[in-house]
């Protein structure tokens, strides 16, 4: 009998165990005080923790640093061979630096792999004054784009994140994911940050450049993206690791410790790869059919997919997915080729997950006087016979 007692508390004990763990898995958290976590290519937020809480971004700032580089870099507005002047200004930074000496110079595309390994403040001053003139137009222009981007609760006071006493050097978990989508588009970025040691010549010496972000080393498929710390922000990180074809971007803020940053950042990562699938739901070029057009030479026209559609959805529950189409109202000829009818949506229950827009297939004209007087005869007579 006390054996049979003993086996009992022991499956009860089991039975708990187990269900904490079921409990833990469906509440899924991360021990730091702001995080996000999404899919690249869909757009898709996999989790958040107040995601929109305003905090000092310290060295993640230099993300926006970079995607105004590697976008003039792009329109070929600078490049990356051109040498760069180093001011006074730019030497006398503190905190992680690859200490420049004021008037020698250095390639852009140095100066860039050093902020994007090192973190390197003087370089990304010397980068900012090079590209905008002087150091406080530059930052203006970072916030421009943040405007551009959308980055609705961000705003920068310099191209560092060295610490500002005034507190209006700010960003959120969301507006440091918005821009961190926009710079892993950019292969050479990917590049450097991949890069765990290097030795760059400098005009009077060898700098040796040690990636910030350890990850790289550590998580399979990391390659990127910026680190950050300062007393007053603690341990952040943007990281991003692909997988297959899917891109994950994280973003943790406000780890007490370097272990809890890194330790956050897997969790994010396994979380999103281990627990979630990419489906394809759309296939640009495929057609939607009969769509309406009263006033058209064709009163039903054919409209096709822009673009490819995909969605993220937990592991499991891919047969809860279903699509529907969402026109525009009372749509009227004429109609140009690639003109946008309406959108395909991707639904998951109630909830929308993603949407690609719907656009005519060719150029549909406008029905003549005398057709659109005859429909509207035959659809009167319609009307009054029901």
């Amino acid at each position: 009998m006390r054996k049979l007692g003993s086996l009992l508390i022991l499956f009860l004990i089991v039975t708990i165990v187990l269900s904490a763990g079921v409990v833990n898995a469906q509440n899924f958290d991360v021990d730091v005080d702001s995080a996000i976590l999404i899919e690249v290519e869909t757009g898709q937020i996999i989790f958040e923790k107040n995601a929109d809480r305003k905090l000092p971004p310290a060295s993640i700032t230099k993300i926006m640093t970079l995607l105004i580089a590697m976008e003039k870099v792009e329109d070929g507005s600078i490049h990356l061979d051109d040498e760069v002047t180093i001011s006074s200004f730019a030497e006398s930074m503190g905190g992680s630096q690859i200490y420049l000496k004021a008037n020698t110079k250095v390639k852009m595309g140095d100066l860039l792999k050093s902020i994007t390994i090192a973190s390197a403040n003087d370089a990304s001053v010397a980068v900012a004054e090079a590209i905008a003139g002087t150091y406080s137009n530059f930052v203006s222009m970072m916030n421009e784009r943040a405007d551009e981007l959308g980055m609705n609760n961000t705003n920068f006071t310099n191209s560092t994140g060295l610490p500002d006493p005034s507190g209006e050097h700010y960003s959120t978990a969301r507006d440091i994911m918005i821009m961190a989508q926009e710079l892993v588009k950019y292969d050479q970025i990917r590049e450097w940050a991949s890069i765990w040691v290097e030795y760059l010549q400098l005009p009077n010496r060898k700098a040796m450049l040690v990636n910030t972000n350890s990850l790289i080393n550590k998580y399979t498929g990391m390659d990127g993206l910026k680190t950050g710390h300062t007393d007053e922000a603690g341990f952040c990180l943007a990281a991003t690791a692909k997988k297959g074809e899917t891109r994950l971007v994280s973003v943790v803020l406000q780890a007490d410790t370097l272990a809890d940053r890194e330790e956050a950042t897997i969790r994010l990562l396994d979380y999103g790869f281990n627990g979630f699938t990419k489906k394809q739901l759309a296939e640009k070029g495929d057609t939607v059919q009969n769509i309406s057009l009263p006033n058209g030479a064709e009163p039903f026209i054919v409209g096709e997919v822009a673009a490819d559609l995909y969605v993220i959805v937990r592991k499991g529950r891919e047969d809860e997915l279903s699509r529907k189409v969402r026109l525009i109202e009372n749509l009227k000829a004429p109609i140009e080729k690639g003109e946008v009818l309406g959108e395909l949506v991707v639904l998951q229950g109630d909830k929308e997950l993603s949407k690609i827009d719907i656009v005519a297939l060719k150029n549909y004209d406008k029905a003549n006087f005398l057709v659109r007087i005859w429909r509207g005869i035959v659809n009167w007579i319609g009307s009054f016979l029901k």
